[in-house]
């Protein structure tokens, strides 16, 4: 598989925000990415105003990528070589015109949400041929993320892991838990062990109340909880009948639980946080994939749909992720990821206890072979190249 095309492309990304700022997450870690080897990018978005936390100056390929606010192109303003809207949000129409007016129109890509779902594999590099409108004579391509050979990967920077490697060393992980929150891990139970560290990052959760309260009457050891802005800190605050949630910074004792509640922190520094956590509680896409790299136990959370879809895409990833894992092993975790999704599953019987305190060792241990086992795929923006590649209309740059 060729690695890239040319020395550099030109990219337009096309992102309009919807909630959570996921998307425009999603869309971030692809211009860095690709500005971090040498393309140039142009991201245009419609609220970009979470990016001014998220997007860490001096963060890979950060300075290199031009944001623009949503708009129809000014005079003198060209596609790219490349053109990618991202999750079907259609660019405006004088762009698109623009893009079929050009003597070598620009590949045009719809990047869709990430799945395990077989349906992925299926439509993952289909050609959608515009028939009319302002992109009349245009072909558009589906490009699916996803975990097999089959789709176009997943968003893995070239130096993640080795960055990874280097911060989970014990001297490394302290020190930038000082220096970023001025957390100073407690003595652990066993000899020379350190409390266990844990990160929320959800979503409105009702298993939370039954987590908190068995870390806060566990007796095997201390453990921190690094709760995110947003619901996860209300989620909390509301758990533990609090009026309001401490302000970032703040901490609180519940039993043998420290609550700490963080600021906003860039991309960059939540993959720190994740690789320094023992344990990973996450939600949505992005974030998933991110705790799938640190190669430490974690569980996701889905964004509720009204006909439980997310249940079924829940399953989809399990089969995926759990595949060859011990069957003792894959039933606990298939139960835990369960419970954090559905509370109403009586099937899924809460177990956090012993699934930390009697499978930690074992989860651990699958966790990090996960993450060896989907690195061994070419990640996004290596395929992504190539597809570019393939399909480019001769004379273009690709």
């Amino acid at each position: 598989m060729p690695t890239t095309p040319v020395a550099s492309l030109a990219w337009d990304l096309f992102c309009r925000v919807i909630d959570n700022h996921g998307d425009l997450g999603v869309c971030w870690r692809l211009a860095a990415d690709l500005a971090d080897r040498g393309h140039r990018v142009r991201l245009w978005v419609d609220d970009a105003s979470a990016l001014a936390w998220m997007a860490l100056p001096g963060g890979p390929g950060a300075a290199a990528v031009q944001v623009h606010p949503w708009r129809d192109p000014l005079a003198g303003e060209a596609p790219g070589d490349v053109v990618i809207e991202a999750f079907g949000c259609e660019p405006p129409a004088a762009f698109i015109a623009r893009m079929a007016a050009a003597p070598v129109p620009p590949v045009w890509i719809n990047l869709e949400y990430l799945s395990a779902e077989d349906y992925v594999e299926r439509s993952h590099g289909l050609p959608s041929p515009q028939w009319s409108g302002p992109g009349r004579g245009l072909t558009k391509w589906f490009y699916y993320p996803g975990y097999t050979a089959a789709t176009g990967g997943l968003l893995r920077e070239r130096d993640l892991l080795a960055r990874r490697g280097h911060l989970q060393a014990p001297r490394e992980r302290a020190a930038f838990l000082q220096a970023r929150l001025g957390l100073a891990l407690r003595p652990g139970h066993a000899p020379g062990s350190t409390e266990d560290l844990v990160l929320l990052f959800g979503y409105p959760q009702p298993a939370l109340k039954d987590w908190l309260s068995t870390f806060a009457e566990s007796p095997a050891g201390p453990t921190t909880l690094l709760v995110t802005p947003g619901h996860s800190a209300r989620a909390v605050a509301d758990a533990l009948d609090l009026s309001t949630a401490p302000p970032p910074g703040g901490q609180l004792e519940h039993g043998a639980l420290r609550v700490h509640f963080l600021p906003h922190v860039s991309q960059v520094d939540f993959d720190r946080l994740l690789w320094s956590c023992d344990w990973n509680l996450v939600r949505g896409e992005d974030s998933a994939v991110r705790a799938l790299w640190a190669g430490r136990p974690f569980l996701w959370q889905l964004y509720v749909q009204a006909d439980g879809a997310h249940l079924a895409k829940l399953d989809a990833f399990l089969r995926r992720y759990l595949e060859g894992a011990p069957a003792d092993l894959a039933t606990t975790l298939r139960r835990a990821f369960r419970a954090w999704n559905d509370a109403s599953d009586a099937a899924a019987t809460p177990c956090w206890s012993a699934c930390w305190t009697e499978w930690r060792q074992a989860w651990t241990a699958w966790a990090k072979d996960r993450a060896g086992h989907f690195a061994a795929q070419p990640d996004l923006v290596t395929q992504l190249l190539a597809f570019i590649a393939t399909h480019a209309q001769p004379g273009s740059a690709g």
